[in-house]
């Protein structure tokens, strides 16, 4: 369980080279905001056929939804492995978290979610078309006031139509946005009840939909390469045919949000795996080779405890992303893990790049050693997906139980 198969080893072998090769020189544009991340994506897929597994397994799920037969959904990149996914996430993000966040988002969130909880039509239509990245899509869920109590605070209504529904609010922060095709977004079904009664419901809108527009990329201290920005609904009018699942499912809808919210918080730690990996392996060269004093700056002692912590933050991340490769292996559910360790791993990340960066002094801060921007983003790692005290905080009411908590007497 604690190593890596030999097909493992072979993807991390191949997408390593492609990230060297065809990645890395990219980055530069990519982080100037001159060039956007899509074609990458495109060529990722093709290289490595991860659409076409993919794409087979989502019209598995189709064949099945149309027999009649449910269940949860099968396949996908990598023939459905989860050890091989997060190696193939590990190694983008050894070069560009900002890159795998992205890819995350469209294929795993967006596409994701169409492909799990999504009719056959719906799938055909937007589900195939994102997990093979002929199309990108973004997942909007948060809100300008709406962050950490996304449910609670969420403004974006849904209201009720004769031809579907009248889409109203903006989404903020939300990745791929300047260059998506596909928007997943989520809002309030408002038909005048009080906002505590509200269910909340998934709709899907393609760029271009009268209403729909999105904002200037933001400036931003980390993951440059991934693109970010706000969106607009202005009286969007949808047909019932975007509405995720096609029937309202009422206050289950923030059940299905917490699904795909957990999906993204397993991804983190692949991510802080592939940031801390790189940190260390630099480090632990850069530390033999060069000289102060007389000899290598990995014969003093204090140097040795900075590569001895920056190997236990290693393991300690790798060790948690085979647990949660075999939980999802497995179908175990346990949402106390996977929010503690989305926290842990987050923590880990930021720690060991800021080390990786005080072990090579001043070239540490130069952009030419990479230490620097996987210190910047590695702090979104915290903030993403919910903030580490919101992770905590999810992890500890699940461990003592919601209904003690709010038991009164």
């Amino acid at each position: 369980m604690f190593q890596l198969d030999e097909s493992s080893r072979m993807v991390e072998k191949m997408v390593r080279g492609w990230c060297e090769a065809k990645l890395a020189p990219r980055l530069p544009a990519l982080e100037a905001g001159t060039e956007m991340p899509w074609a990458l994506m495109r060529e990722l897929a093709t290289t490595f056929g991860v659409g076409a597994l993919a794409e087979a397994a989502a019209k598995k799920r189709i064949a099945k939804l149309r027999a009649g037969e449910g269940g949860d959904r099968e396949g996908g990149t990598f023939g459905g492995d989860p050890m091989m996914m997060a190696v193939f996430v590990k190694e983008l993000s050894r070069v560009s978290p900002g890159f795998a966040m992205g890819w995350g988002v469209s294929v795993g969130l967006a596409g994701g979610a169409i492909v799990g909880k999504g009719t056959p039509e719906q799938i055909e239509r937007w589900g195939v078309p994102l997990v093979t990245t002929k199309q990108i899509g973004s997942w909007c869920l948060t809100e300008p006031g709406a962050g950490s109590d996304a449910f609670g605070s969420m403004t974006t209504t849904a209201t009720p139509t004769d031809a579907g529904y009248r889409l109203r609010g903006t989404k903020t922060f939300i990745t791929n946005g300047p260059g998506a095709d596909v928007f997943v977004v989520y809002a309030r079904i408002d038909r005048g009840e009080p906002r505590e009664q509200q269910g909340l419901a998934t709709f899907i809108l393609d760029r271009g939909m009268a209403g729909l527009t999105t904002g200037t990329p933001f400036k931003k201290m980390g993951m440059r390469d991934s693109p970010t920005c706000e969106v607009f609904l202005d009286d969007v009018e949808v047909g019932p045919e975007r509405l995720l699942g096609g029937a309202e499912r009422g206050r289950a809808g923030r059940s299905d949000t917490k699904d795909s919210l957990g999906t993204e918080r397993s991804g983190i730690p692949a991510m802080a795996w592939g940031i801390l990996e790189r940190c260390y392996d630099q480090s632990v060269a850069y530390v033999r080779e060069r000289r102060q004093f007389g000899k290598p700056i990995g014969a003093f002692q204090a140097v040795q405890l900075k590569i001895a912590d920056l190997y236990l933050k290693l393991k300690t991340v790798e060790n948690c992303v085979y647990r949660l490769a075999w939980m999802q292996k497995a179908k175990v559910s346990d949402p106390a893990y996977v929010n503690a360790t989305k926290a842990l791993c987050s923590q880990l990340a930021v720690d060991g790049a800021l080390t990786a960066i005080q072990l090579h002094g001043g070239y540490g801060y130069m952009e030419e050693y990479h230490l620097e921007k996987l210190a910047r983003d590695s702090k979104l790692l915290e903030l993403g997906a919910g903030t580490t005290d919101i992770n905590l905080m999810s992890a500890a009411r699940t461990l003592i139980g919601q209904e003690a908590l709010t038991r009164e007497g």
